[in-house]
């Protein structure tokens, strides 16, 4: 990690924002701060910004309003900071489209690792010689990081892409919650967690998320995916 990374932190605690500021400085990121979302939004728009640490419950309009906006045109990695640690916070802000949820009692260098996590996952590109699959109505291009459903081109977060790639690139292998949690989220979190993003994935590539063709459940023990 360097200066190259440029973390934006939006929070309307200046303490909060100091401390995180202090801490990315010292592992080497470029950090700029905002108070609210009209402020950070307009650092997004005029800075190259790899990763948001975006606080929740603030004056007007709020974080999840943010990520909305965020994701409509970006996949850039986001981090959910929020002084409550209900379910209920955590998994609408998994679903909006954020990438982790840390409470404010997580410890600095705890944060600083999270933040390290989703930076790896979102740039680590693991070239396939162009190789290109086909399912049916999926297409995936494992080099470029495209995916087409009925020639339709989708956005995935980079969170949801290796998700989606580990899949399709081991059909029918069936990965229990545990190796998930492990592998994508450092081994914390919970099984809600897994399931918001199997959610959004099914949004995003089945025609009936209800009944799904390709993600499917293996009961008590996580999910495969239907290759054939």
């Amino acid at each position: 990690m360097n200066a190259l990374n440029t973390i934006l932190v939006v929070d309307d605690d200046p303490s909060i924002v100091e401390l995180l500021r202090d801490f990315l400085e010292n592992e080497h990121f470029h950090v700029i701060t905002a108070c609210d979302t009209e402020q950070a939004w307009a650092a997004f728009q005029q800075s190259a910004i790899h990763c948001i640490i975006l606080d929740i419950m603030m004056p007007g309009q709020n974080g999840f309003e943010l990520c909305r906006r965020v994701r409509a045109q970006s996949n850039v990695p986001i981090l959910f900071l929020s002084a409550r640690s209900d379910d209920v916070d955590k998994i609408r802000g998994l679903t909006l489209g954020g990438d982790d949820y840390i409470v404010k009692t997580a410890s600095p260098g705890e944060i600083i690792a999270r933040v390290k996590a989703v930076l790896r996952r979102s740039t680590t590109q693991q070239q396939s010689n162009g190789r290109i699959v086909e399912y049916g109505r999926l297409k995936v291009n494992l080099s470029t990081r495209e995916i087409f459903v009925d020639g339709n081109s989708i956005v995935l977060t980079p969170r949801e892409y290796e998700l989606f790639r580990l899949f399709v690139e081991h059909p029918r292998h069936v990965f229990s919650y545990e190796q998930l949690l492990e592998k994508f989220w450092d081994g914390v979190g919970d099984k809600h967690t897994i399931r918001v993003h199997i959610s959004r994935l099914r949004e995003k590539i089945e025609s009936d998320p209800n009944h799904p063709q390709y993600l499917v459940n293996v009961w008590g023990v996580g999910y495969r995916f239907e290759g054939g």
